[in-house]
């Protein structure tokens, strides 16, 4: 049975189905044997290649060094640390047997890294000479989640990134953190487009062991928030349960401060989410895959002038932008632009007789729809150059306006359920810090705290500050309020 090539499932009405429907006709993921798990297939491989690519680069710049540690984890290193064991037990896979021999000891598939990375960093840090120490491993991760699973958003194994750094200092370690998450933001807000919320996450919600996390939250068309990225202060917990400790100038022995931060391929998840469209992907310019498509119109009489020309186009453009010329004759042009419209390609170039006669192009926008005939073939690449920043600033605004209308204050409890239960989004409220007054919330709408966002005092680098003084009672339980917070219901 063939698959029918459009978007059959409308966003607004039925946004999981739309997302599931995209996700399999825009050629980006396919579902695995193993239930919660998937195939990145090239086009969406190549989405978190250029996120990789972005980030590893950035990191590199700061002095972080990418390494590669075991997949599997021994038991007695994963409880090392209780906090670890206690927070991921629920999520760990065990291997028991290697062939047909039951193992001495379990091997946890990593879940996360800090058990298996820190004893090394004991080894490795002799001298304060050795500190800073930051390490990087693109890797794996299994996490074997009970929910319901979805392709990027929430699977069992998934792709990321997890850094690990060593200091001599709490402040070197708070600058550490502060510094990837201003990362994760520029990554997010200018690679995908998506304009985002940095602060804390409460501290029932941290990562366990933690001193405090981090987090990068962007919120999604269908009014859920996504947490696209976090960085944990680690202060000297883990150093302390692994031994990772240093001479200092005097030869005294001092223990390290660590953090851990990571980003991972729910990121891809998010820019479906946030761009797409009921014909499929909307990709920004700066992470597409291809940039541009070139389709040639023609008739079996001027078929060979017509390619000809778009080849020569395909050549001059493809210094300055990746391009790519659909010259298959087995597909009508209408399909060709189904196609890629579909697979989310920010401009479309259509050439024919008419346009190889006058030496012009047609060009067609993803975002928007728009066509402007009778560009000179002379002017394209400059043209082009302007389109693709005008294209990544437009799809930014778009979703910089829904977040600023999608954020809304509330006084009182019934007022953060009544917004919640009618509008989608962020509801902003006063709040005492007592986990409780969140878990009524979360009881009766599904919705809990996402993020508190960063205020002036509680900054370590003051890389984003709430402006808007705090004052008043908590809103669920009429105590004194201790910070901002935003809930929203989550993925």
């Amino acid at each position: 049975m063939t698959q029918e090539l459009g978007i059959t499932t409308d966003k607004q009405k039925d946004p999981n189905g739309w997302y599931t429907e995209v996700v399999k006709k825009a050629d980006l993921a396919d579902y695995a044997p193993v239930k919660g798990c998937m195939v990145i297939k090239p086009w969406g491989m190549s989405l978190w290649e250029s996120i990789k690519s972005e980030f590893d680069e950035k990191i590199k710049e700061t002095g972080v060094r990418n390494a590669y540690f075991p997949l599997f984890i021994p038991e007695s290193y994963l409880e090392k640390e209780e906090d670890i064991v206690e927070g991921f037990d629920p999520e760990v896979a065990w291997v028991t047997h290697g062939g047909n021999e039951e193992l001495e000891e379990r091997l946890a598939v990593r879940p996360t890294s800090e058990s298996i990375i820190a004893p090394f960093m004991s080894d490795w840090i002799r001298s304060h000479r050795d500190l800073p120490m930051r390490l990087n491993q693109w890797a794996n991760v299994v996490r074997w989640e009970a929910t319901d699973t979805r392709p990027f958003l929430r699977t069992r194994e998934f792709l990321w990134q997890e850094g690990h750094t060593a200091h001599e200092t709490e402040e070197g370690a708070d600058e550490e953190t502060m510094l990837r998450l201003e990362q994760y933001e520029e990554v997010i807000e200018n690679l995908l487009a998506i304009p985002s919320i940095l602060g804390y996450k409460p501290e029932h919600d941290k990562f366990p062991g933690a001193k405090y996390t981090t987090t990068i939250e962007t919120l999604m068309p269908d009014g859920k928030s996504i947490q696209s990225g976090t960085s944990h202060q680690l202060g000297q917990h883990f150093a302390d349960a692994f031994d990772i400790t240093y001479m200092d100038e005097n030869e005294d022995e001092q223990v390290c401060y660590t953090t851990s931060w990571g980003l991972s391929t729910r990121t891809i998840g998010a820019l479906i989410m946030a761009h797409g469209d009921n014909d499929g992907l909307r990709l920004p310019p700066r992470i597409a895959p291809k940039q541009v498509v070139i389709v040639p119109i023609y008739q079996e009489e001027n078929k060979e002038e017509v390619l000809e020309y778009a080849e020569g186009l395909e050549e001059e453009l493809g210094d300055n932008f990746r391009v790519e010329l659909d010259d298959d004759d087995s597909k009508s042009p209408g399909f060709k632009f189904n196609h890629w419209e579909l697979k989310g390609v920010p401009v479309r170039l259509e050439v024919g007789p008419n346009e190889m006669e006058d030496e012009t192009v047609t060009s067609v926008r993803r975002d928007n729809g728009e066509k402007q005939m009778g560009i000179k073939r002379s002017e394209i690449s400059d043209k082009l150059e302007d389109l693709m920043d005008d294209i990544q600033e437009s799809m930014y605004d778009e979703l910089e306006e829904y977040l600023h209308d999608n954020i809304r204050e509330a006084e009182s409890k019934n007022e953060i359920l009544g917004t919640i239960g009618k509008n989608r989004g962020y509801v902003k409220c006063r709040w005492c810090g007592n986990e409780e007054c969140e878990a009524e919330v979360k009881d009766q709408v599904s919705a809990e705290i996402v993020v508190l966002p960063f205020q002036e005092d509680s900054v370590p680098s003051g890389i984003r500050s709430e402006e808007e003084e705090l004052g008043g009672e908590c809103a669920v339980c009429g105590e004194e309020a201790v910070t901002w917070a935003y809930f929203a219901k989550n993925y």
